[in-house]
């Protein structure tokens, strides 16, 4: 095999990961946990401070 098959074989494996990303990006059973990780970040502002964070807090704010 010479340099030129090598590189043919090398691009057909590299465009069979590509689609491979684009099948698992755009497959209806990853939306679900795409959608899940974008939103996680507003979910962590629904949690009410414990009584423990504001004491905390409020000892911090004093020194």
């Amino acid at each position: 095999m010479d340099y030129g098959t090598y590189r043919g074989v090398y691009t057909i494996i590299m465009m069979l990961v590509f689609a491979g990303i684009i099948w698992w990006a755009y497959s209806k059973s990853s939306k679900s946990k795409f959608d899940d990780a974008a939103n996680s970040i507003f979910d962590e502002d629904d949690k009410k401070p414990s009584a423990h964070d504001e004491q905390n807090s409020d000892k911090e704010l004093r020194k």
